[in-house]
């Protein structure tokens, strides 16, 4: 029996990189393709494009990171400083367009569970990863377990007085 798949959408400020993986980490098909910036509604087509680019048949559910302030309780998108999204209700969204589950976290937030689940934070309790690309970002896992704020630790404006 194999192992359930999803797809993973990793959304930075110059590319998005879409995948079917299973639970034990291993990626099969990939699909790549530059961020288009031109609108939110056309990275919005564009995300679910690629995302129907790779086969569905056996996927159980879709998870995007994104660079971006989430509102976890209601699916909300708050905003990115490098593409264009702001207050859009991303899971509603997403889930009417391609028809599967849906959910979404902070990039950074992804890369620090991968991280602990998967690569070099195995066995550890306590995890920092801080990510560097087209933007600055940083995820935490404190106790086991993701830590979810309504801030992200990358993009941070810090107000004289």
């Amino acid at each position: 029996m194999t192992s359930p798949r999803v797809i993973g959408v990793d959304l930075g400020g110059t590319k998005v990189l879409a995948g079917i993986v299973d639970r034990g980490g291993t990626v099969y098909e990939t699909v790549e393709r530059p961020t288009v910036t031109t609108s939110q509604a056309a990275l919005l087509d564009e995300l679910a494009a690629i995302v129907r680019e790779l086969p569905l048949d056996g996927i159980s559910a879709l998870g995007f990171g994104i660079p971006s302030r989430i509102d976890h309780e209601h699916g909300i998108a708050l905003g990115a400083v490098n593409i264009p999204i702001r207050d859009v209700p991303f899971i509603d969204e997403m889930t009417r367009r391609l028809g599967l589950p849906v959910d979404m976290e902070n990039d950074a937030s992804c890369a620090a569970y991968a991280e602990f689940k998967l690569g070099a934070g195995r066995g550890v309790r306590d995890l920092l990863t801080l990510t560097l690309g087209t933007g600055v970002g940083g995820g935490v896992v404190t106790g086991g377990a993701l830590f979810r704020a309504y801030t992200e630790l990358g993009h941070i404006v810090i107000v004289e007085d």
